[in-house]
């Protein structure tokens, strides 16, 4: 089915996705920061002096780090110095975009002449900042980024430790929440120690301190309003909205289980089969006089009422049995093999529907009444035969769908079936949102939501692959030929059954190739006809052998297939208080 097509195509196109933990500059080198020291002093004066520390492990060539830090409006940064163990720093400043680039260049020699290579470096800078903290009418406040979401890798861990101006009436607040490992406040001092924090995550402070810390800061912004309600508040709004999103996608990982049970349910309702008067094992003759593809549309496909190629096949054959399409071999003179034909011999306004179909079909390719199946191929393998083509078999495929209606409703129950796509087509897209959204937020639960919807894609997936009577059941009746139909492709795929009791004719033989073909056994029964090739002398007379014996059968299936390939070509073709409003942060990488 086309839509089963779609939903696997955009399930194996989602699987590309993946999340990188580190950055590999070059395939061959990569580098991660294992730790990161972080110390802030608040002066009296509204001065925020910063010390960093972050100890790099390089595997490869490397020339520097760097250190983006962004500025708000108003805000200023200076004394800038670096220092590192390990290696040699060289430091180039700039201002870009509201933004203080420190590209410090690592060298391994005194000479800074060599460049660094798989070793580790402890890089330390230092820095001031002015009108970063800000005072309001009723507290003091300093929010800031510890570690900034732009920094090109993640962090396997941050220490930190801020001095205040003041050891009373303090408050301070660390953000987002999942990565606290452990945090106290110790008269002017809070420290904390976080968890790994991954790339694309902050870490943010937020600090209240008493008006009466500062003295004379002149170096500190100044706001005529009241800022701890509104502080708070921004504050609360922001976590609450991590929260939920958190929360979110917790649950939404955990309702892509309910697919499953959902399917369960549907199979215990409604897919169970009805219990029959008949245990049979094998069955010698056929058990109805259905035309071969009806058989394959009814009893052999996974989509009940609707034929597939097998079931093309069998209409061949069964014209050929028929003596409208005769068989003919000619030698090939540059290959020095046979070639083989199919001649339309008889008037094809006597056949049914769908057979004239078929004959249709395949008279278009063929030249004076004759089709040489050793080209049919090559001719199957241009675009425009092929479109044409499979055009031609889905409107075959329709009528017989169509015809059939009647019977599937007699013999079928597809309440189940139907329920079953609903529930895979409705995965598949409920499961994309879901791992679109857990591949692009960068929150922790996200990953919840990630493998929720990878899991819900394939089970979905599963399910729409699955054949009808999975999650459908058939009637008693249906269930009956259904088995029957069943026991006879064991028969015909069991060559010692079939060598045990062979037909006493022909005729039967020629049955057996007709239907084996429309249950996808074609190759079974001729492989059986060939053990008995004693018993029939004249078997290489009769076209339907000839036509296996030829290879017609392969040579046709090769041919439809290339069709069907050929039709579907692939083409080239802020506020103060809310979680991430701090200074600070910004990032940093390796070049």
């Amino acid at each position: 089915m086309n839509v089963k097509k779609t939903f696997t195509i955009i399930f194996l196109f989602l699987l590309l996705f993946s999340t990188l933990s580190g950055v590999a500059a070059d395939d061959d080198r990569s580098y991660t920061i294992d730790w990161a020291h972080i110390e802030l002093t608040v002066e009296k004066n509204g001065i925020l002096h910063v010390d960093e520390r972050f100890d790099y492990s390089f595997e490869g060539k490397f020339n520097g780090v760097y250190r983006d830090i962004p500025l708000k409006p108003g805000e200023s940064i200076e004394n800038i110095q670096v220092q590192a163990d390990g290696a040699y720093p060289v430091l180039v400043e700039s201002d870009e975009d509201g933004y203080k680039h420190l590209k410090i260049y690592l060298y391994s020699d005194e000479a800074h002449t060599k460049s660094i290579r798989d070793c580790e470096v402890s890089v330390y800078i230092s820095y001031d900042m002015k009108n970063v903290v800000t005072l309001f009418n009723d507290v003091g406040g300093l929010q800031y980024k510890l570690w900034g979401e732009q920094w090109d890798v993640g962090v396997g861990k941050i220490t930190a430790e801020v001095n205040l101006p003041g050891d009373n009436g303090n408050e301070y607040f660390l953000n987002p929440q999942e990565y606290n490992k452990s945090s106290s406040l110790d008269k002017d001092t809070i420290t904390a120690k976080t968890t790994s924090i991954p790339k694309g995550e902050f870490y943010e402070l937020l600090v209240l301190m008493p008006l009466n810390d500062f003295e004379d800061a002149t170096y500190a912004k100044h706001a005529n309003q009241n800022g701890r309600d509104m502080i708070m508040k921004n504050l609360n709004d922001s976590v609450n909205g991590r929260n939920f999103w958190n929360f979110t996608y917790l649950v939404l990982g955990l309702l892509s289980l309910l697919s499953p049970i959902i399917a369960f349910l549907i199979y215990i309702l409604f897919g169970r089969e009805p219990k029959v008067d008949y245990d049979g094992i094998y069955e010698r003759e056929l058990p109805t006089d259905d035309p071969p593809e009806v058989v394959n549309a009814m009893y052999a496909t996974g989509e009940i009422g609707k034929p597939n190629m097998d079931g093309f096949e069998a209409v061949i054959l069964n014209l050929i049995d028929k003596k409208i399409l005769g068989i003919e071999t000619v030698e090939n003179e540059d290959t020095d093999t046979k070639d083989l034909y199919i001649k339309f011999k008889a008037d094809a306004d006597r056949l049914e529907p769908n057979e004239r179909k078929v004959y249709d079909i395949l008279h278009n390719f063929a030249y004076e009444g004759t089709l040489n199946l050793s080209s049919l191929n090559s001719s199957l393998s241009h675009e425009s035969n092929a479109k044409w083509f499979m055009e031609q078999y889905g409107i075959w495929q329709d009528e017989i769908k169509n015809g059939l209606d009647t019977k599937v409703n007699e013999e079928f129950s597809s309440t189940g079936t139907t329920l079953a796509n609903i529930l895979g087509l409705g995965g598949i897209v409920l499961g994309i949102i879901m791992a679109a959204l857990g591949f692009m937020t960068n929150l922790h639960n996200g990953i919840y939501a990630l493998g929720g919807g990878i899991f819900l894609i394939i089970f979905s997936a599963m399910i729409l692959h699955m054949d009808d009577d999975k999650f459908g059941k058939w009637t008693p009746e249906g269930r009956v030929r259904y088995l029957k139909w069943k026991n006879f492709k064991n028969f015909l795929k069991d060559n010692s059954l079939i060598n045990e009791h062979p037909p006493e004719s022909i005729v039967i033989w020629r049955k057996y190739m007709i239907y084996g073909a429309s249950l996808g056994v074609a190759d079974k029964v001729y492989k059986a006809m060939k053990l008995q090739e004693q018993n029939f002398p004249n078997y290489y007379d009769d076209d339907v052998f000839l036509y296996h014996h030829f290879g017609g059968y392969y040579m046709m299936h090769h041919a439809i297939m290339t069709g069907e390939t050929a039709a579907h070509p692939s083409s080239d073709t802020g506020g103060f208080g809310g979680l991430g409003g701090g200074s600070g942060g910004g990032g940093g990488g390796a070049f």
